[in-house]
């Protein structure tokens, strides 16, 4: 002690009490104080300073808790100011607890470590969250694995957070709780998957339905039971076989140890109904189905549960060739159907829906035989021929050279017009080429007479063979030809131009008279089975049999000489 100390004495005392704190060494720092008083709602704290501070009651507090402070109480308060306008220090318990908040943020932040922290309020995007005197940004996206609607429910309570991204020159740090919530869910799902193993079976509770499935609760994990694995049955949607909240006996189908997916099955409990079902649904048995969902391209039919075949729309009628299968049958009927394939391990069948019904050409042959009288309206008029509609939902075509007698096959289709009522003899059905000729001419004067009663053409023909020669006679002449009948009631035919004789003079129908008789070879018969003549060929078939038999003509004899032996020979 100075007996007698002087101003600057006094001045290095202070500096040696105080440090630097004179010349403004404790602003900016956090120190230790000592609650001196409590005064109203402030408490007055000595910090060593030349004078005291007084600091706020409620930055000792946490929202909505008291003070709890009493005079003694050694608190840390920050220094703003060592001196104001008033002599006193500037302190600040809240700048205190801040800035060790940093401090220790910053180190676990440092270290991946999560904090503890309380959302106290609301901004846009987010939310606050106190870290113990730090205040940290929380994203809306970040406050759960799935979006919550009400966050009230989570607010001023402690709970862990983990720090995304920190920045104390700016004050800015940014937590997220679903990482925490995630990181401890990974956890428990390792744990969990570690209990469980494929093709255990376990129960579990349904948690939501989807349109592809249903997630199934298996006692903290969830597992996906897929739509294609409720039921060997066709099932349109989850709902239709369980709801949410139902408790299920599932089988674990896989579980991928790198995702953590676990799918599940509840079909793999039932028996397989695809077991010996070539045995039980041999190919060419017909069963009876009910249509489960239609296609564009066809139907499908279950036989039983579990076991569902394909009808191709190639299949589902004999008659209606390039309709919608949706026209042809509907969603719950019942249909019969054939079986046309088997392939178990593809799990398919393929099923006829016209197969099991009769075939209609097979059944207009049995009920009208070649010959027979029919009628039908004119469905359609071709650059060919017109086609009829006729009895079992089929057609029937008439050939524009089977229309009408004495005019050509156009003049004879400019006389009948679509929906016109008309008779025909059928003329030919062939099943397997699903095709019916008909003919018109057949009924009118001047047919053969048995075609109209019911034999038909093709029965006239018969009686005729291809290289015969034989008498006919001259029906009507024609520029292109003649029309004949074979014998007095037989098969009509026709006799072309260039087949009326060896040289083009002959080569005339003006030369030749209705009613006329003259000897013609068949030379062959057309798609209805009419005959088909030539004097042509009957000229050149005798020529040659008249050179065999009597010699060549090189031998001295003209060709005249030896066609005059022959003809006399057959005198």
């Amino acid at each position: 002690m100075l007996s007698n100390p002087t101003r600057d004495d006094f001045a290095a005392l202070l500096e040696e009490t105080l440090g630097s704190a004179a010349n403004g060494g404790f602003e900016g720092r956090v120190v230790k104080g000592t609650v001196t008083a409590i005064e109203n709602d402030k408490a007055v704290i000595d910090v060593g300073l030349k004078s005291e501070g007084r600091v706020p009651l409620r930055e000792f507090a946490a929202p909505g808790m008291p003070h709890g402070l009493s005079v003694g109480d050694e608190v840390e308060v920050y220094v703003d100011r060592v001196e104001n306008a008033d002599g006193e220090a500037m302190l600040s318990r809240d700048r205190a607890r801040r800035e060790a908040a940093w401090d220790k943020l910053e180190n676990e932040f440092g270290e991946g470590k999560r904090v503890e922290g309380v959302i106290f309020g609301r901004v846009k995007g987010g939310f606050t969250v106190d870290l113990d005197g730090a205040v940290a940004f929380l994203p809306g996206s970040q406050v759960d694995i799935r979006p919550v609607r009400d966050v009230q429910p989570l607010m001023d309570i402690p709970q862990p957070f983990q720090i995304l991204k920190m920045d104390r020159r700016r004050g800015n740090i940014v937590v997220s709780r679903r990482a925490v919530l995630e990181e401890t869910r990974a956890e428990q799902r390792t744990g969990l998957i570690q209990n469980l193993k494929e093709a255990q079976i376990i129960d579990g509770v349904v948690k939501n339905i989807t349109d592809y499935g249903a997630f199934v609760d298996l006692g903290g994990i969830d597992g996906l039971l897929h739509v294609t694995d409720m039921s060997y049955k066709r099932v349109n949607h989850p709902s239709e076989v369980i709801a949410i909240g139902d408790t299920v006996r599932v089988q674990i189908i896989r579980i991928n140890q790198d995702t953590q997916r676990i799918s599940l099955g509840m079909k793999q409990l039932d028996s397989d109904p695809w077991e010996g079902v070539i045995a039980k649904y041999p190919v060419g048995a017909k069963l009876s189905g009910v249509v489960t969902n239609i296609t564009e391209y066809g139907a499908f039919v279950e036989l039983e549960a579990g076991i569902e075949g394909l009808v191709h729309v190639s299949e589902m009628s004999w008659t209606k060739k390039s309709v919608h299968p949706g026209k042809i049958v509907s969603t719950s009927q019942e249909v019969d159907v054939m079986v046309l394939e088997v392939d178990s391990d593809k799990r398919r069948i393929s099923l006829g829906l016209k197969q099991a019904q009769q075939n209609p050409w097979e059944a207009f042959a049995e009920r009208h035989p070649v010959g027979s009288l029919i009628e039908g309206e004119v469905k359609n008029a071709t650059e060919f021929g017109l086609f009829i509609g006729l009895d079992g939902d089929v057609d029937g075509m008439v050939h524009m050279s089977d229309i009408a007698w004495g005019i050509s096959g156009e003049d004879a289709l400019a006389l009948h017009r679509k929906g016109e009522n008309v008779s025909a003899v059928v003329l030919d059905v062939d099943v397997d080429k699903e095709r019916i000729s008909l003919g018109m001419k057949q009924l009118e004067k001047g047919a053969p007479a048995n075609a109209a009663a019911g034999t038909g053409a093709a029965a006239t023909s018969q009686s005729l063979r291809r290289g015969e020669v034989t008498t006919v006679t001259v029906l009507e002449v024609r520029d292109g030809g003649l029309e004949v009948q074979a014998g007095e009631d037989g098969a009509t035919g026709f006799i072309k131009r260039s087949d009326l004789g060896r040289d083009r003079d002959e080569q005339r129908p003006d030369r030749f008279q209705v009613g006329q008789k003259i000897d013609a070879l068949v030379t062959g018969f057309d798609r209805s089975k009419k005959p088909t003549f030539s004097i042509k060929a009957r000229q050149l078939a005798e020529e040659k049999e008249a050179v065999e038999q009597y010699g060549s003509s090189d031998a001295g004899a003209s060709l005249g000489d030896i066609l005059g032996a022959a003809l006399k020979a057959q005198k």
